[in-house]
């Protein structure tokens, strides 16, 4: 398992535990502290970085607790444009998706927010 527990503002992977979201891949945490340029909001400009340097096949977004965090069209018209998979899911069950296919599949980015 890559992330071994996830609660209301904690995160733990590889064993640290993160308080601030956190992008990962199965190998590592790729980003400590990743900030949007609306909290609630994900736009290209918050992730496309971490696209282009990770090439995923799979994109995860953990759209916070109660699901309140909203990924934009653009960021799914990329996504589809490069025929990346890409699902958006509250927290919880986004970890759990994300821990299933990262057992198989090792081109998957993650993308979780951790409150709201």
């Amino acid at each position: 398992m890559i992330i071994e527990e996830y609660s209301f503002g904690k995160i733990r992977v590889h064993g640290k535990t993160y308080t601030n979201d956190v992008i990962v891949t199965p190998e590592k945490v790729v980003c400590e502290k990743w900030w949007r340029k609306e909290g609630h909001k994900v736009f290209l400009e918050d992730i496309k970085q971490f696209l282009l340097e990770y090439s995923p096949r799979i994109v995860i977004f953990g759209t916070g607790y109660h699901g309140l965090v909203k990924v934009q069209e653009e960021v799914y018209s990329f996504l589809e444009e490069k025929g990346i998979e890409t699902y958006a899911l509250p927290t919880r069950d986004a970890v759990r998706l994300f821990n299933e296919i990262a057992t198989r599949e090792k081109s998957i980015l993650g993308a979780f927010h951790l409150t709201c």
